[in-house]
Parts: structure tokens; C-alpha cells; sequence
């Protein structure tokens, strides 16, 4: 998935109080650096933006930008990286009563909504994030830190769907076969999005990942002809 979830309102010392000024600025900074370092990626390439470039945009210093992100790679993947730990969170939260496969649609459909209401337009936007998932699956770099990411995200998955049903999936397969076949169909289902998609925004992207999953069970348990 892309775009960037809607952030805790909490410090991280205390998640119930609001964050004070010095959280504040830190997370504009960090915000500041992704918008320009998305605008020059998808302005000029991924290739011949330099850090340099990313941290003069935003009138920071290099030191500056690596107390943020490790390397370039990092700052490309922070809006992923994000939108998959939050979806990670509306997979823990979801009723019991809901099947494996249930609760992983609804978690994917409900984040990319609260993403999309969150984050309409800007470098965090829709567009921008799919954008850019474009980019990284045209940037080999890019797509190996990617893939890397998605696998620890899948195991992840697997881990809350055992633990969800009260398996053990060293013995059963089932969490790790579905995790698989899930991330697959949702790599697929955005990278099938266009930008001219309808309708436009969030429902748009929701929209195609509902199809591809409403084609789950007949492609895998039905004839075809």
C-alpha cells in the first residue's frame, strides 16, 4: 500500500497527551524532508537527486537529514513503510468474529480510506504515493529495499493472524499461504491503478483493490471455462 497514516496525537512519552512543540517540529521536519525529497524524485529521477538537494530544499543542513532517514533509499520508502505499519494496526484491531480473509480486506480498505481522508492532496496524496510506487518498482535499488520491507511486513501478517486464531504457524500453513497470496494480489491490485481512475481519490484505489479480491475465490477454488 501507500500513502501516509494520520499520526498519533500523543507524545511518545505519554500516547494520551498531546505532543509538545519540540515533537511538533521534529515531525514537520520529517514531513518537510519526505515532500521534498518526493517532489525531486518524481521532478528529475530517483538517480540524480542527492541528499544535498533533499536537505537545501527544506534549509536543513545533511546532518540533519540523517537524523531522520539512513540514506536516500529510506526517505523514498518512508510514505510505504508508514501506510504498511499502519495497516498492520487496523489488522490487530479488527472484530474476532471476522475470518483470516475478511479481516485483512477490510483492513487494507479501511486504512487506504482514513489515509485518503487524512491526506487529500500534497506529497502524501493518492496520486503522489502511487506515483512513486511506480518509481520504486522502475528503481532496482529501490525495489530490493521494497521487497525486503513487504517480506518483513508478511511475516508480520502471518504473526497477527496466528495469533488472531490461535494457531501456531511453525505446524499450520494457513497464516503464511494466506499472507503470501494476499500481499501478491495487493501488489497487483496497485499497480493496476491509473491516474485518470475512477472514481477519483481514495474510493478510486479502494475500488480496484476490491475487485481483485472479489476475484480471489474463483480464480483459486473455481473452473474457469
Amino acid at each position: 500500500m501507500a500513502a501516509h497514516p494520520p499520526r498519533p496525537t500523543g507524545s511518545p512519552e505519554d500516547p494520551g497527551r498531546p505532543p509538545g512543540l519540540r515533537e511538533r517540529k521534529k515531525q514537520q521536519t520529517r514531513d518537510s524532508l519526505v515532500q521534498a525529497a518526493h517532489a525531486l524524485f518524481l521532478g528529475q529521477g530517483f538517480a540524480r537527486t542527492t541528499v544535498d538537494e533533499i536537505a537545501s530544499t527544506v534549509d536543513v543542513s545533511q546532518r540533519t537529514f540523517f537524523r531522520y532517514f539512513a540514506n536516500k533509499d529510506e526517505v523514498a520508502l518512508a510514505v510505504m513503510a508508514d501506510a504498511e505499519d499502519y495497516f498492520i494496526e487496523c489488522l490487530r484491531r479488527r472484530p474476532a468474529e471476522e475470518t483470516p480473509l475478511q479481516a485483512l480486506r477490510a483492513s487494507i480498505v479501511q486504512a487506504w480510506r482514513e489515509l485518503g481522508a487524512e491526506q487529500r492532496t500534497g506529497p502524501h496524496s493518492i496520486t503522489t504515493a502511487l506515483e512513486l510506487m511506480r518509481m520504486i518498482e522502475e528503481t532496482p535499488t529501490l525495489l530490493a529495499a521494497h521487497l525486503r520491507r513487504v517480506t518483513e511486513q508478511e511475516r508480520l501478517v502471518v504473526q497477527v493472524l496466528a495469533e488472531r486464531e490461535g494457531v501456531d504457524p511453525a505446524r499450520d500453513l494457513r497464516p503464511t499461504v494466506l499472507a503470501a497470496v494476499f500481499g501478491s494480489v495487493l501488489r497487483a491490485a496497485h499497480l493496476s491503478w491509473t491516474p485518470d481512475q475512477e472514481p477519483a481519490g481514495p474510493e478510486g484505489m479502494v475500488s480496484v483493490i476490491v475487485r481483485y479480491f472479489d476475484q480471489l475465490g474463483p480464480a483459486l477454488a473455481e473452473h474457469w471455462r
